[in-house]
């Protein structure tokens, strides 16, 4: 067999074999966006619950746990950051 005909065969092989392994990962890579597209969101959130906040004395401290808490979980989650501010 020439050559050439064998690369093709290998790369034919090749692509059936990670088809399958591709196929695994791109589920937890859409949740790894979802997660960091909340994460964003939950930043702005923060962003502007800050701006509006300092006109009555709220502050949330802004850090990749908080943004991804109020990403995720919205409403409750900054909720949540204010019960823990004040309680501890």
């Amino acid at each position: 067999m020439p050559l050439q005909l064998i690369g093709i065969i290998a790369l034919v092989v090749l692509v059936f074999l990670l088809f399958p392994l591709f196929k695994l990962l791109r589920t937890p890579i859409k949740w790894a966006f979802k997660l960091l597209l909340n994460a964003a969101f939950g930043f702005i959130a923060l962003i502007v619950l800050n701006f509006f906040g300092s006109l009555v004395g709220l502050h949330i401290a802004i850090s990749w746990l908080s943004a991804i808490l109020v990403g995720v979980l919205g409403l409750p989650g900054v909720i949540l950051l204010l019960l823990v501010q004040y309680i501890f």
